[in-house]
């Protein structure tokens, strides 16, 4: 009896607690005069890192990092349709690309819906997160390009939102260029140095007015916003089905009910952040790394804190999205700080600088510049040609580079295995714009009786591997009546002089134009270094041993016309023709030994093989310069503080000079065009330095590894260039290939720096160059790619070519960067083969040459072989070519960095002017571009100025364009804007540092019409 009665009273206890079906509330909006809280779904998803893209998206290799996004966007859709006030942002369209193409239309209308109704928004939208420190601008715009057109083609959408949240520091570029010229309205990112951060949080300054461009100024400002921590949700608010974090159990039935102890936290989270922010709206990032892979489990968790926050009455929580914040913050009319310059570098603690990365990995840093020149001028190609949809296209090389410019790929901060799959991928690319282009030079060069095009004959080959030597197509035997053909394509808009080189077998060869008339020439004996290098490296990347081996290159001068190309004969001659270099060994004799045949002469020390001084006689620089060599010994992290230097981090325990003991062995090597001085530095370094004599600075080409570890200390090598200049702390670097942006050494302009790091803490990434500057000369250093470097000393550059470090730095990627190459299954550590460029001027003039010959570095000639019998190639082929009109070329200013042909048969051109406002006194200024002798022959029916990234008319973009309050009085701004094109006249005004965006459209599209 007493136990019935006991069941009966729980039973009635249980009828009376019934839980029932809660319908959440998630429909607030924002609410005037209250805390909002914009809880703002989202998933970070990086385009390789521990894993390959591929890997990421399918889910597999999952033994390394358990991430699918196909299971993320799988997963959304559903959860997004249970409740029409849920919403998601996406990023990477590498992924989302791979998904949509998956598939039904009936599943893509859903989805169409969803994003047209602002349910699922497009943030940032390119095929990845670009790095910011070590991606060329031109790369930075093409990926970007690539994700915004498919977004405009299939949903519409022109996002509005900057998503830079895990690049490793912020460059001016991406705030003016990859922002404001895109249209964004405002741009967000997670990772600036902690002593910023700090500082930012107590004067409430994390958003910013960032002006990028000091020539540009407020036309391209942009709202800039800095997380409190990182791109996280608050700690306690992670929901994926694994996390820790407790959850809103709100069943009165079962144990555990928190529902007004998690309303508390979340209040106390967001009158935390809004402490640091300004206005009364802040924003929480609600997802992270590959996170919504059941996304239920977020959205339930987000539905109830909505609902049971908001029923607290306290703060207001809502969903949300950046561009609902973007437009909150906006309404506010609140004036906000100004930011210029950039935050770089990045530092997450006391010795955790983030600038070893600006340099990891230099071979794939190398490989990546030299495709993007390469994909400009394949484009350009493709479109001389026609473009195909059945033949070759440039389509498997642009989405290649795209993926190569995320912020763990480029950066050198990914898994070895990723880095192998990013290579990979380039090839595979590479190899069809190969195609591509051997096809379009065939077209184009094809018989002067027809265009060419219909079947072309010629099969014109390529050298890749021309760096270390190899190139079979120009170590052919001459010597039975056969002759080298060699096209020399300018992807330039300006007529160009360069020399070239080739490995030949023989010294009985003869240069000639396409007139027949001899070219001077000079034969240069290939290195024994040059030799091994070769030999090695082709086993390791073809699989073969090459079965003879060259005995010279062979240097030429060549000119190609602007966006064209030249005919160049080699053949066997009776007895020598071209010069052969005469070779000069230092031995121990005093004195100095002069090496250049024109204005410039390098001066050495006989006796120590050092080189001493720079002369110009042309400028009437003479300058003192030495340059060394020299190792940082990586940090292992046994000390107190266990930072060790890593993938991301530079953190140097000791710097040592590498020099041989005694004097430099020091090789000569002397002729009419250029000379040539071989140094062994080490037995793991080899650096030949030329001169030519039709130029003005010194090229200083260096082999680097294998770095020796045998001793277990992992070191980063970096070569030194001092002069006697006065520089007062003070350095330029620029800003992806683009602005120059001043340096001072342990100085940052929006904080006192406290010194932690004197060496790491004062890199900086280079891309385009580095100078320096005092009352005479400016000193001028440019690069092939991206690489670290600082000026530590006054009157000093230094630049970081090479690491190889032995201990994971902690920052997740969870092995050391630790570099080799295998032939077949023996590993030697990697070998890295660069060049660095370098030139002294009087003040005021070194612009010129950065600019120029930045840009002939960037876009080198593009070099195709083929061979014929006899003499008869220029009689029955078109032997010299350009696209624009007869004696047109582009402005000295003016670079074409885009000309495309697009889908539709539509064509995509960029103009970009080279200069800053007053950074040359002849080239800073207004110039034009005559669009009809760009394209002659051609009638252009219509053009039509886009935004950046071309998904937008750019009236319409500066129509929607966000004019933001500045804290303090206005500042008097000279900004200089090209006008809208006379449709008539058809030219193209371009002011300094504008690039300028057109999609043209043609009565026909062919260009071989001669």
């Amino acid at each position: 009896m007493a136990i019935g009665s006991i069941f009966l009273v729980f039973l009635t206890v249980l009828i009376l607690a019934e839980s029932n079906y809660i319908a959440y509330n998630t429909s607030q909006g924002i609410v005037p005069g209250k805390l909002n809280v914009h809880l703002v779904p989202h998933t970070h998803d990086d385009v390789g890192w521990l894993k390959t893209v591929d890997q990421y998206y399918v889910g597999s290799n999952n033994s390394i990092q358990g991430a699918s996004v196909e299971n993320v966007l799988d997963s959304i859709v559903p959860a997004l349709l249970a409740d029409k006030n849920r919403k998601f942002i996406y990023v990477e369209q590498a992924f989302f690309q791979r998904w949509w193409r998956q598939q039904s239309e009936a599943l893509q209308n859903v989805v169409k819906e969803l994003v047209n109704t602002g349910q699922l928004e497009f943030i940032n939208g390119g095929m990845c997160m670009h790095d910011e420190a070590a991606v060329h601008y031109i790369d930075m715009i093409d990926q970007t390009t690539l994700g915004h057109r498919f977004i405009k083609q299939e949903f519409g959408q022109t996002p509005r939102i900057g998503w830079q949240i895990d690049p490793f520091g912020h460059s001016a570029v991406q705030a003016y260029l990859l922002g404001a010229e895109l249209g964004f309205d405002s741009l967000f990112f997670g990772r600036i140095d902690y002593q910023d951060r700090a500082k930012r949080k107590d004067q409430k300054s994390l958003e910013v007015i960032w002006r990028g461009s000091n020539t540009l100024g407020s036309s391209a400002q942009i709202f800039a916003g800095a997380f409190p921590e990182n791109y996280e949700p608050p700690s306690g608010f992670y929901f994926e089905v694994d996390d820790d974090s407790p959850i809103v159990q709100d069943d009165v039935l079962l144990f555990d009910y928190n529902v007004q102890e998690r309303v508390n936290d979340f209040v106390a989270a967001a009158v935390s952040q809004a402490n640091i922010t300004r206005t009364n709206h802040v924003m929480w990032t609600m997802g992270t790394d590959f996170k919504y892979q059941y996304a239920t489990s977020w959205f339930r968790q987000l539905d109830k804190l909505i609902h049971y926050v908001n029923k607290d009455g306290r703060v207001n929580a809502l969903y949300s999205t950046p561009s609902i914040y973007t437009d909150a913050k906006f309404a506010s009319n609140e004036s906000w700080p100004l930011k210029t310059d950039d935050f770089f570098p990045y530092a997450d603690r006391a010795n955790g600088y983030w600038t070893g990365y600006f340099t990891s990995r230099p071979a794939l840093k190398g490989y990546v510049r030299m495709l993007s020149g390469y994909y400009l001028a394949a484009r350009q190609l493709e479109f001389l040609k026609g473009r195909n949809s059945s033949g070759p296209k440039t389509d498997a090389l642009a989405e290649a580079l795209s993926i190569a410019q995320h912020h763990d790929a480029v950066s050198g901060t990914e898994k070895q295995h990723v880095a192998n799959d990013y290579a990979k991928r380039l090839s595979i690319g590479y190899k069809e714009s190969v195609e591509l282009v051997a096809s379009s030079l065939a077209c184009l060069t094809g018989s002067r009786s027809n265009t060419g095009c219909d079947n072309p004959t010629t099969k014109f080959e390529q050298c890749p591997l021309l760096n270390i030597s190899y190139c079979p197509s120009s170590e052919m035997d001459l010597s039975h009546g056969k002759s080298l053909v060699v096209i020399v394509y300018n992807s330039l808009g300006w007529k160009r002089e360069d020399v070239i080189r080739i490995p030949v077998t023989s010294e009985s060869v003869i240069v000639r134009d396409s007139e027949g008339r001899e070219i001077e020439s000079q034969l240069l004996p290939l290195a024994n270094a040059s030799v091994a290098l070769r030999n090695y490296h082709v086993r390791a990347y073809l699989g073969i041993s090459p079965t003879d081996t060259p005995k010279f290159w062979l240097a030429f001068p060549a000119t190609a016309p602007p966006l064209g190309f030249s005919t160049y004969i080699v053949s066997s001659a009776e007895g020598p023709k071209s010069t052969m270099s005469t070779i000069y060994t230092q031995g121990s004799e005093n004195g100095t030994i002069e090496v250049g045949k024109g204005d410039l002469k390098l001066i050495y020390a006989a006796n120590e093989g050092k080189l001493t001084h720079y002369i110009n006689s042309r400028s009437s620089v003479k300058a003192s310069v030495e340059q060394s060599y020299s190792y940082y010994s990586g940090d292992d992290g046994s000390g107190d503080d266990p930072q060790a230097s890593g993938a991301y981090i530079f953190r140097p325990n000791g710097t040592f000079p590498i020099k041989p003991e005694g004097q430099i062995p020091l090789t000569v090597l002397r002729g009419p065009l250029l000379d040539e001085v071989h140094q062994r530095i080490s037995p793991w370094i080899y650096q030949i330095t030329r001169v030519y004599k039709g130029k003005e600075h010194a090229e200083f080409e260096f082999t680097v590894g294998p770095i020796p570890i045998d001793d277990g200390i992992g070191k980063e090598i970096a070569t030194q260039i001092t002069t006697t200049m006065m520089t007062n702390k003070t350095f330029y670097t620029d800003s992806n290939g683009r602005d120059f942006i001043k340096r001072i050494r342990d100085y940052r302009s929006d904080w006192d720096l406290q010194v932690n790091q004197p060496v790491a803490g004062n890199y900086y990434p280079i891309n385009l160059g580095i100078y320096m500057e005092d009352n005479r000369t400016e000193f001028s250093v440019l690069v092939d790619r991206s690489v670290g470097g600082s000026s530590l000393l006054d009157g000093q550059i230094e630049m970081m070519l090479h690491r190889r470090l032995l201990f994971d730095d902690s920052r997740g990627v969870g092995e050391p960067l630790d570099e080799e190459v295998c032939v077949p299954d023996e590993c030697t550590g990697l070998t890295v083969q660069g060049k660095i460029f370098v030139r002294i001027d009087p003040l005021g003039e070194g612009a010129k040459w950065r600019r120029s010959v930045g840009q002939e570095i960037y876009s080198p000639f593009l070099l195709a072989f083929t061979e014929q019998e006899g003499d008869k190639w220029t009689s029955s082929h078109v032997p010299s070519f350009s696209a624009l009109e007869s004696n047109y070329s582009l402005p000295d200013n003016v670079a074409m960095i885009t000309l495309q042909e697009l889908e539709d048969g539509n064509v995509l051109l960029r103009l970009a002017h080279l200069y800053e406002m007053a950074e040359d006194k002849d080239l800073s200024v207004m110039t034009r571009v005559d669009l009809k002798k760009l394209f002659p022959g051609k009638k252009i029916t219509s053009v039509t100025e886009m935004s950046l990234s071309a998904n937008q008319e750019r009236t319409e973009m500066e129509k929607k364009r966000l004019v933001w309050k500045v804290e303090g009085p206005p500042k008097e701004e000279t900004i200089v804007r090209g006008g809208p094109i006379d449709p008539s006249k058809l030219v193209v005004d371009l002011a300094p540092m504008e690039i300028r965006t057109f999609v043209i459209a043609f009565d026909h599209n062919s260009f071989l019409q001669r």
